[in-house]
Parts: C-alpha cells; sequence; structure tokens
C-alpha cells in the first residue's frame, strides 16, 4: 500500500509525499454500544486499513483527493465547512484540523493530502476512525508534534462527534489507535483506560459485509444514544454502566418498554465484555463463542440494532462447524457479520454460507479473513 500511495500522490500532485502514515480500520469484537455509556468493550486492529500521504506548501491552499472520490478538492486554510455530496469524505480529515484547537496543538496551513484504502467501507470495521486516526498523525507530523497515543485517539473521536456529528464512543478510535499483532484492545470507557488481552493463535476472524446500509449519521444510531440517555436518567444514574440488573427490574414498572430493552442490553453486554475478557485470558475460545453469540442475541431482541440479513449469517455461523460465535461488528442497522472460528474454517465453508446468504437475499455478500494487525503509525516522515 505504501507504494501504491506513493505512485498515486505522484501522479496525482507532481510530487511525492513527505510524511506517509496509516491506521487500521477495528472489529468490534464484543461491547456493542456499551462506549458511550460509560461501559468496557473488546476489539481488534485489523490487518488492512487507510494510508495517508501528505507534502507540505508554502502558500495556504488544503488541497484533498482520495482514491475512492477520484477528484481533487481545494480548500482555504480558514475554511472549515462541512462538505457535502461527493466531497463528504473530507469532513473526516477537517473535523480532525477543527479538533486540533480545542487540544492546544497547531495546524498546517497548506497541504496536499491523498488517502487511499484496502478497508471495505459500510461494513462496520470503521474506515471513519482509521482515516481521522491516520490524518491526525499525518498533520501533527507535518507541524513537528508528537503527542501521546490517547490524544490521537481523542482527537479522532472528537472529530466525529463534533464535527462529523455521529455520538460515538472512543471504541473505534481507541482499538485503531492501541491495537497490536495478536491482541484485542480492552477499553474501560470511563477513564478511558486501555491495556491489551493476549488472542490465542487457534482464533480466525471472518467478516461477512452484507452491503446493507449503515445509517449511523441519519438518525438510527444518534436514536438508540438518546434512548441510552433517557434510560440512565430514569434509573438515576449518570451512565448505564452506573446501572445494575436488580436496579432496572425494581424500576421497569416506571420505565418505557424501550428504555428497559436498551439499558437491560448495555447493562448485560457490560458482563459479557468482562466475561470475555476473562475467558480469553485463559484461553477459553469456546466460552469466548457463546458470548459472542450471546451479545447478538441480545442486540436482535433488546437493542434492535440487527436486521434480517445480519441475523440470519449468525443463525448460519454460530450453529456451523469449526465456528465458535459469531455477531454483528459495529453500530448495527446493517454492515457486517464477524465469526470467530477455528483456523479448519476457511475458503470453501466461507464460500457455502455466502451462497446460502445469496441464494436468500439475491446477493451475495463480501467475505473478509482478517488478521490482527498493529495500531494507527507514522510510516514515513
Amino acid at each position: 500500500m505504501h507504494s501504491k500511495l506513493t505512485a498515486l500522490f505522484q501522479k496525482v500532485y507532481g510530487r511525492p509525499p513527505e510524511i506517509v502514515t496509516r491506521a487500521p480500520g477495528r472489529i468490534e469484537f464484543i461491547g456493542n454500544h456499551t462506549d458511550y455509556n460509560g461501559g468496557t468493550v473488546l476489539g481488534a486492529a485489523i490487518d488492512r486499513g487507510v494510508w495517508v500521504g501528505l507534502a507540505r506548501r508554502e502558500d495556504d491552499r488544503r488541497q484533498f483527493y482520495s482514491e475512492l472520490a477520484g477528484v481533487v478538492t481545494t480548500l482555504p486554510s480558514g475554511v472549515l465547512a462541512r462538505q457535502e455530496g461527493s466531497s463528504s469524505w473530507i469532513n473526516y480529515p477537517l473535523g480532525v484540523l477543527a479538533a486540533l484547537p480545542a487540544f492546544d496543538l497547531p495546524a498546517p496551513e497548506g497541504f496536499d493530502y491523498l488517502a487511499i484504502s484496502d478497508l471495505p467501507a459500510g461494513a462496520g470495521l470503521s474506515s471513519s476512525a482509521a482515516i481521522e486516526l491516520a490524518s491526525a498523525l499525518a498533520f501533527l507530523t507535518a507541524v513537528g508534534s508528537n503527542p501521546d497515543r490517547e490524544t490521537v485517539v481523542k482527537l479522532g473521536r472528537h472529530a466525529e462527534n463534533h464535527f462529523v456529528g455521529v455520538p460515538c464512543g472512543i471504541l473505534d478510535q481507541g482499538v485503531s489507535g492501541f491495537g497490536q499483532r495478536d491482541h484485542l484492545v480492552f477499553i474501560d470507557c470511563r477513564g478511558p483506560r486501555f491495556e491489551t488481552v493476549p488472542l490465542p493463535r487457534a482464533a480466525h476472524f471472518w467478516v461477512f459485509n452484507t452491503h446493507t446500509k449503515h445509517a449511523l449519521v441519519d438518525g438510527l444510531y444518534a436514536s438508540r444514544h438518546r434512548e441510552c440517555m433517557e434510560a440512565a436518567r430514569a434509573l438515576g444514574v449518570g451512565q448505564l454502566v452506573e446501572a445494575t440488573m436488580p436496579k432496572l427490574e425494581r424500576a421497569r414498572a416506571g420505565l418505557s418498554d424501550e428504555s428497559y430493552k436498551r439499558a437491560r442490553h448495555v447493562i448485560e453486554e457490560i458482563a459479557r465484555v468482562d466475561n470475555a475478557r476473562q475467558a480469553l485470558r485463559r484461553g477459553d475460545l469456546s466460552t469466548t463463542g457463546r458470548l459472542l453469540t450471546a451479545s447478538h442475541r441480545s442486540s436482535q431482541v433488546y437493542f434492535e440494532n440487527s436486521t434480517p440479513e445480519l441475523d440470519f449469517l449468525v443463525d448460519l455461523l454460530a450453529g456451523g462447524l469449526n465456528v465458535f460465535g459469531a455477531r454483528l461488528t459495529g453500530g448495527g442497522f446493517g454492515g457486517a457479520v464477524m465469526a470467530l472460528t477455528t483456523p479448519a474454517f476457511g475458503g470453501a465453508q466461507a464460500a457455502a454460507v455466502a451462497d446460502a446468504y445469496a441464494e436468500r437475499f439475491g446477493k451475495r455478500p463480501d467475505i473478509l479473513h482478517a488478521q490482527t494487525g498493529p495500531g494507527a503509525q507514522v510510516v514515513m516522515k
């Protein structure tokens, strides 16, 4: 990808990049919608992601190009207005630029910027966090800043929350920033506090992208966020992480059915994260897989962010050979299912799953066999 980025940068801008950065996509392993509720989550940085090339300019023009959009968009350095239509992808690096003053960090004035990716968009693998972190590292390197990894993670989240407009928690950026090969990232979102958890070598990830629509900014994600906040207020706690199932059951008569279901999912999901963390430390993938499937059932029934397509895949995978468990990964409302499998689960079995899905829904899902990979990094400066 480095050589591909360099060649494309030369073609578009007539010179090579001075700075190259990359940040991985992530698999939400377990902890669905727990992060903005103050809970815990486990995620895996994968070996695919977003690469950013940058070269400084002597004027104040900021030029943006992505392989997907295919056109150069030029903005003066003083313009940080949200972009629309085919240029809307620029809101991710623009959001990072807009966030820098909040962290007392300088921003580069003029530059040529280019982004490429081998991460499928809309698959619940958080290409948005990857481009935010890769952009943040590129911009900070351009001005000679070297903040700690947690600050880079928080910059990405600030951009997503306040500029892009998605009220996400720290999961996506945290996993992309702190990822390591052969490890999961555990996040206690109240700190936030980050640590890594070894992943047994017998564990493999298979992701099935349904191509169904993600509608995060369009409102469903924001609705669930609002419903969780309302449930917390009704329970008299600041965040749902402070609630317990006995407390929820005592208050059930005074809660709407919607508030009860959202709170139940989050409270029980936080417990599943902690149980999965303990199981992984024991190398117990069978128990971990059962927790993954239970997580999906809770998303399906209580959080109602699954879809018939995702449910079909989980039903098929979780009951199959060589599969420890399966669940939706990401915000839900479409996107992808992740299966945790043994090494014996191979391409032929994945293709059979895709065939069954195509027979039911008329279109094959994309299949991604992912490995764990390193977190966001500066590749060249």
